[in-house]
């Protein structure tokens, strides 16, 4: 839904029922909106939440809440609707939370002692957090998570460069980052070195903690064919400049599938003290379980019996994959968790024995293997195909090569001689180097796993599940 639509209907709400939508996004309790205006009915403001759902189209059981609704309208800020500032400013508390929309408190499992590092960092020496991994692991809501622990200590803000028709150069962003904090700058003072001067000593004046999500948005190719540098390099001298500071009291948590390369370079290495990258990976068997029991799901789940153990193993633990299916097996299913199964688990016991015969028996090679763990219902091809599909495109379009090698390296079920990868660009008459330099835009991206070393000191990559059964689907095709 665009910021039009979401305008559109809300000038034809009813007038009680926009009272309550703005008292609501106002951060008022609803025992106070009833008071006022529903004649101290609270069952009454419920009803028009209710409709609200219905109104903003908020079909899905999980945003059929308060913080799905508050999320659409901090999403569109800028709709229009009147009094909107004010309103926010009125609850500072509740214009963060809608600040940072993703996670979910009654939702979160797991990752607890990571949080709590993370969060020692940023609080300590470390200025730049950098949380990477594949698309669906968790980042924007571990980063969420993080913010909420340090909710109170520093001004919040966030910046998505998902939308592609959003400005993302520096100085443009920088100069409504200022303006926004209520610096005045003058039109002589607006190129990139005096707009990078002035949000640098800003930032280190004033506390102020920033989310960066989907930073891969900003990423691009150099003259050196390395993927991962800032298409603008105003961002990457910036970085620079702000680590470079002696003292700084403000803090960015920034989020990317690709690793920025400028933070290898030998003008952030120095300050590797002061930044830190944690790559993602899926939840434990433990945090697997968690969320299952907070999706209310029937039967002993902790039993290595229990279905949702095989589905938990063969999406390697992946929090996207598994909320989806935990839903659907909530909303469509009443809960029944062998009834899904009943549907569906020819579709992940084939992953499951290709996996076991790769282990167990050394079958390695999966070539007339068909996974469908991203599409074999219509919720996860559009929750987690989609988001899967968007990235492979986006490899296609900036890295062909690495692309190729991805897809045709999909024969594999498992980790096998990172040589054996390669072979499958050297048939295709690529050199040594294009070959080298497709395996290291797969592992900046991380759409390959490292496996570790084996017996004859040979390299192990692999992919994870989900993005071989992208993968897959997407060698099938290749011209």
């Amino acid at each position: 839904m665009d910021a039009k639509t979401v305008r559109n209907i809300f000038e034809k709400l009813p007038s009680k029922r926009k009272q309550v939508l703005l008292r609501v996004l106002a951060g008022e309790s609803k025992a106070k909106i009833a008071l006022d205006i529903c004649d101290g009915s609270e069952d009454a403001v419920q009803q028009n939440l209710r409709q609200l759902y219905k109104d903003f189209q908020l079909r899905d059981e999980r945003e059929r809440k308060l913080p799905g609704l508050i999320a659409l309208f901090a999403n569109f800020k800028a709709v229009g609707i009147e009094n909107w500032e004010e309103m926010v400013d009125k609850n500072p508390t509740q214009a963060s939370y809608m600040e940072f929309a993703v996670y979910k408190h009654d939702d979160w499992v797991g990752r607890e002692t990571l949080i709590e590092e993370l969060t020692k960092k940023v609080r300590g020496s470390c200025r730049v957090l950098l949380l990477v991994g594949l698309t669906g692991i968790g980042k924007t809501a571990l980063a969420e998570r993080v913010v909420e622990e340090l909710r109170g200590d520093w001004r919040e803000h966030r910046e998505n460069f998902e939308d592609e028709k959003k400005v993302s150069d520096f100085a443009s962003v920088a100069l409504q980052w200022l303006e926004k904090w209520g610096e005045s700058v003058p039109k002589d003072d607006r190129k990139p070195e005096q707009l990078l001067r002035l949000l640098v000593k800003h930032l280190c004046e004033n506390r102020c903690l920033i989310l960066m999500d989907s930073m891969e948005y900003l990423l691009t190719e150099n003259n050196e064919d390395e993927w991962g540098d800032f298409a603008d390099e105003w961002w990457g001298k910036f970085f620079v400049s702000f680590l470079a500071e002696s003292d700084c009291q403000s803090r960015f948590i920034l989020t990317s599938q690709d690793f920025p390369s400028k933070f290898e370079k030998a003008e952030c290495d120095r300050y590797e003290n002061l930044w830190h990258c944690q790559l993602l990976r899926g939840l434990e068997r433990s945090e697997q379980i968690a969320l299952f029991q907070k999706a209310e799901l029937d039967g002993d789940i902790q039993s290595p019996h229990n279905p949702l153990g095989v589905i938990g193993e063969v999406y390697d633990g992946h929090p996207l994959a598994l909320r989806t299916i935990a839903g659907e097996i909530k909303g469509s299913y009443g809960g029944k968790v062998r009834a899904y199964w009943k549907d569906n688990s020819r579709y992940i016991e084939e992953v499951k024995e290709a996996i076991d015969e790769a282990r167990n028996q050394g079958i390695v090679k999966g070539d007339e293997d068909r996974w469908q763990l991203a599409s074999y219902t219509k919720v996860l091809r559009r929750k987690v195909k989609e988001r899967i599909d968007k990235t492979f495109e986006r490899l296609k379009n900036d890295v062909y090569d690495a692309y190729l090698l991805l897809c045709t390296a999909s024969i594999y079920r498992c980790d096998v001689k990172e040589k054996w990868w390669l072979i499958n660009l050297e048939d295709e008459g690529y050199s040594e180097k294009q070959q080298q330099d497709a395996m290291q835009t797969l592992r900046d991206r991380y759409l390959v796993e490292d496996g570790g070393i084996d017996d004859e000191d040979n390299r192990l990559v692999g992919q994870h599940n989900l993005i071989r059964s992208v993968a897959i689907a997407h060698r099938l095709i290749l011209p």
